[in-house]
């Protein structure tokens, strides 16, 4: 029996056992994973499963990090595979060992090749994937969400746990500057305590949808809810300290109808295979949020209308608030002291921009130059890279861990049953099993790039 089994269904035996001064849970699980670390790697070799869009971003920017080695590549596409490695062979690196095949991971897993294991395939893929390689002692670094059930949450946390390895969903949005400026206005108290903050993902995915990426369709044609809820989300849990002192508690979610969707469908598409479509999820679907210690957060998904893109980013606490506006910039402002008013308005931009200098996370202080070179988004995406390779090199946490994975990832599944119900409340499983209240405060801390041997 695993744990949510034993939790679901013999509870009162839970109480019995506390009562006698035990704990029974104690017995299923290998240890809590926060804070978790290992010895320090200094040649790190890694294996990507998944070398298509996504994946092959992920090969040129780890072909650049110093100390990092790509050992190993699977995909079931030959051309993707070849197109990868053209490149390592172009920037003058050791070839990859190649695994083909819809199961070809499962080889790659088996060889012991790699330290880490860089999931980058379609998002129903990532459970199976993941778990494998976890039980093969790999450390895991999956692309987002990590789980689109509460189930394969469960089942990557209980993999995770057995097997004392690290589990870190690649949330690059969390490694934005202007995230990474919000968390540190947050940890500095500039901001006050943060009561709401509000995210989102919108996207116009329409055309993506329909005529490329069509395996994303799927989800949109058969669930409801938010089933892409970390870029939004997981930098807001950073600033609200989520896993870390508090926890999401309670989610309602409710959605529009779907005329933007069905209406390409209907008027573009005409002719093909995907016309005439009928959406089982609406164009908009917006989602609150509590947290058990009384926070509340507000996240929208919406890849359907004609709208541009925004991740809203919005940080609200009792002296102050913080906007980002994607990589294009920010607003912000908050009271020196306690009324003020200056709060009333945004600042004005010599202002804000003082703000943004004097408060840039150390990560963009140190790193920023360099990310934005090699780029990916803004430099998010090799931020983070250079972020996790840094760790995994000296023994450090890294940023997110299994309960953070499991927690926004959750949203999928919880979403979805919110709105079939009726919009009505659901409960967020507690993943770190009460963890959260001990758990320390997470600050991103910043890079030494000579270090590292990076220019």
């Amino acid at each position: 029996m695993n744990r949510r089994e034993f939790l679901a269904g013999s509870a009162w035996m839970g109480a019995v056992a506390l009562a006698a001064g035990c704990m029974c849970d104690k017995l299923t699980r290998g240890g809590s994973m926060s804070g978790f670390r290992v010895a320090p790697m200094k040649r790190v070799r890694v294996a990507i499963v998944g070398v298509g869009s996504r994946g092959f971003s992920a090969v040129r920017r780890l072909a650049d990090i110093p100390g990092i080695e790509i050992v190993a590549l699977a995909d079931n596409n030959p051309e993707a595979l070849a197109r990868a490695r053209k490149y390592l062979a172009e920037k003058g690196k050791r070839a990859a060992k190649e695994f083909a095949g819809d199961e070809g991971y499962k080889a790659m897993a088996d060889a012991g090749l790699a330290d880490v294991l860089y999931n980058a395939t379609p998002r129903d893929l990532h459970v199976a994937i993941n778990v494998y390689a976890m039980d093969r002692k790999m450390h895991v670094l999956t692309e987002v969400p990590g789980s689109m059930t509460i189930d394969g949450c469960w089942e990557t946390v209980e993999a995770c746990e057995r097997n004392r390895v690290h589990c870190m969903m690649l949330e690059n949005c969390c490694y934005g500057e202007y995230e990474m400026l919000a968390l540190n206005l947050v940890n500095k108290g500039i901001l006050g305590e943060i009561v709401h903050c509000d995210g989102a993902y919108i996207h116009d995915q329409r055309a993506l949808q329909f005529k490329k990426s069509t395996w994303r369709l799927h989800d949109t044609l058969t669930r409801k809810g938010n089933y892409y809820p970390t870029h939004g989300l997981g930098p807001l849990c950073k600033c609200l300290n989520v896993n870390r002192g508090d926890r999401l508690d309670t989610l309602v979610s409710m959605e529009s109808s779907a005329p933007s969707f069905e209406g390409f469908s209907r008027e573009v598409m005409k002719g093909t295979k995907f016309a005439n479509l009928k959406m089982s999820r609406g164009d908009v679907n917006i989602s609150f949020m509590r947290t058990v210690k009384g926070h509340l957060l507000t996240l929208q998904h919406d890849v359907a209308m004609p709208r541009a893109y925004d991740r809203v980013n919005l940080v609200s606490g009792t002296k102050g608030m913080m906007r980002g506006i994607n990589e294009a910039g920010f607003k912000v402002c908050f009271e020196e002291k306690l009324g003020d008013g200056g709060a009333e308005a945004y600042f004005p931009k010599e202002k804000a921009e003082k703000v943004r200098m004097d408060y840039r996370h150390p990560l963009w202080k140190t790193a920023g130059a360099v990310a934005k070179k090699v780029g990916g988004h803004g430099g998010m995406d090799f931020m983070m890279d250079i972020r996790w390779a840094f760790c995994l090199q000296n023994g450090l946490p890294l940023d997110t861990d299994v309960y953070d994975l499991a927690a926004w990832s959750s949203v999928v599944e919880l979403s979805d049953r919110s709105v079939r119900g009726g919009s009505v409340p659901v409960r967020f499983p507690d993943f770190t099993q009460g963890g959260w209240e001990t758990a320390k405060q997470f600050t991103v801390d910043g890079i030494d790039l000579a270090k590292m041997g990076i220019a």
